[in-house]
């Protein structure tokens, strides 16, 4: 899967899950400060990013990331 097309997913997901604009969504929107998502949010949004992917994220690794780019490339990563 193209990087291109994990970021759209991974946009949707936002988008819904925390209400925002998929066009104001970039690789550099911080989960944590730019949509003040608290760690319930954020986990929720893992398990989804997870169940979109077919992936497990350990909570070592969810924990690093940040920022929508950083999602996206670890999916990459992970699908190589």
């Amino acid at each position: 899967m193209e990087k291109q097309e994990i970021f759209d997913k991974v946009s949707e997901i936002v988008s819904d899950h925390f209400d925002i604009d998929q066009a104001k969504i970039t690789n550099d929107l911080n989960l944590k400060n730019d949509l003040n998502a608290d760690s319930i949010d954020f986990v929720e949004f893992v398990l989804e990013i997870e169940d979109t992917f077919g992936s497990e994220i350990s909570d070592n690794e969810a924990e690093k990331l940040n920022t929508i780019g950083e999602v996206v490339n670890y999916i990459a990563e992970q699908q190589a």
